[in-house]
């Protein structure tokens, strides 16, 4: 008994003598949006209760022209450039940095990528935070909300993250150390469906006038679910799907748990593909290529795209028979698969190796495993190169692959 004893002071003297932050500390970081359409920007303000929690973050600005009027409690370091950098060292107390973004993003081809009107703003998360390098205490926890101010005639905002209020969110991302809020996000005069699809709540926004087909987008998910279930083994809690047409790009983009689509897009095209499915899968998969190694991801989620319709009973035999040979043909020139980005030819080269390799493993292993297989694998891996892409399918073959033994991914 008087071991124990001793042994329990000498424990609690211990932590009396540890730094404060070793004890696991929970400090607020909160994430303050006012959207401001008459100038097309936000005025976003990150408050820390506690400051000295956070020796720094180091802010990646891009070319810093979307950025402006910072101001900040404790010291801001602004270094311009092609690749600006801003260095945020929080005061010791309560400690806020406040700043400007401009939230249209237009292409060359007068068409936008993010857009900001009288009535309603669509935008990226990874825009209004930008991506920062986090240097904290030890110990220290830091806990994220984002709540919205919302122009007057404005009836909500929608994002992938849990609604904690009526425009606040809880931003809680177990794979960054630095929890920001990014994917999709929505705000203006609203139109929304909402459905559960398994373990995912599923909403379908886009601005009143648009001509979101909401619930044909969600009788396609309704359709292929089951089978993005049998696929893909770890399901978001939350999945949004956003949608406008008004100069918006036309075509389709996934970031963290959401899509945006362009409401003017087949949902399924005359081809045969889906470019709702083609992003589902890319939120499902997540697959982070690296080494000039894009069309593994990419050629992952075309091949799903096409197979997830098929399983679902979407596609007759005949139909997919003409689209594989259209994928040949779009591809028949393609002599390498590697690179930073992928050309449309080079992605439909990619899902015929893919096919072929699906083909080869059924084959091999009497039909037990497929290259869903190799996609989980994947899935597994931090990052994935074409060297770790054909380790993780010889390893699901049991021997070395003939298909994989070709000049197109050397």
């Amino acid at each position: 008994m008087a071991v124990r004893w001793r042994r329990a002071l000498i424990i609690g003297l211990l932590t009396l003598s540890s730094p404060a932050w070793a004890a696991g500390k929970k400090v607020d970081l909160d994430y303050h949006v006012r959207l401001l359409p008459q100038s097309d920007q936000a005025e976003v303000r990150l408050t820390l209760a506690q400051g000295s929690a956070v020796r720094s973050l180091d802010f990646d600005l891009g070319d810093g022209s979307y950025y402006s009027d910072f101001k900040a409690d404790g010291q801001w370091q602004l270094t311009p450039g092609k690749q600006a950098r801003g260095v945020w060292r929080p005061a010791a107390d309560k400690a806020s940095l406040t700043y400007r973004v401009r939230i249209s993003h237009g292409r060359k081809s007068g068409s936008f990528d993010t857009r900001m009107t009288p009535s309603w703003a669509l935008m990226r998360g990874d825009d209004l935070v930008p991506a920062a390098k986090l240097d904290q205490q030890d110990g220290i926890e830091l806990i994220s909300r984002l709540e919205f101010e919302l122009p007057s005639g404005w009836k909500s905002v929608e994002t992938a993250w849990p609604r904690i209020g009526k425009n606040k969110f809880r931003i809680d991302n177990v794979s960054r150390l630095f929890d920001r809020p990014t994917g999709w996000m929505l705000a203006g005069h609203l139109g929304s469906r909402r459905t559960r699809l398994g373990e995912t709540e599923v909403t379908v926004a886009s601005p009143r006038g648009q001509g979101m087909r909401r619930m044909d987008v969600l009788t396609l998910l309704t359709f292929v679910w089951p089978q993005v279930q049998a696929v893909y083994p770890r399901h978001p809690t939350k999945l949004l799907i956003v949608g406008a047409n008004d100069l918006m790009w036309r075509g389709g983009s996934a970031a963290h748990e959401s899509i945006y689509l362009n409401s003017r897009l087949p949902l399924v095209s005359e081809s045969g593909s889906s470019t709702l499915v083609r992003e589902l899968a890319q939120v499902f998969g997540r697959i982070n290529d690296t080494q000039r190694s894009d069309w593994i991801g990419e050629g992952f989620a075309e091949y799903y795209a096409i197979e997830l319709v098929r399983r679902a009973g979407g596609m007759s035999d005949e139909r997919y028979q003409s689209l594989q040979e259209r994928l040949s043909k779009d591809s028949q020139n393609v002599t390498t698969l590697r690179g930073e980005q992928v050309s449309p030819a080079q992605v439909s080269k990619a899902v015929v190796l893919m096919q072929e390799l699906d083909r080869e493993i059924r084959l091999k292993t009497r039909n037990k495993r497929s290259l869903d297989d190799v996609l989980r694998g994947a899935m597994r891996l931090e990052s994935v190169d074409t060297k770790a892409f054909v380790q993780l399918s010889e390893s699901v073959l049991g021997e070395s692959s003939n298909v994989l033994d070709t000049a197109l991914i050397q």
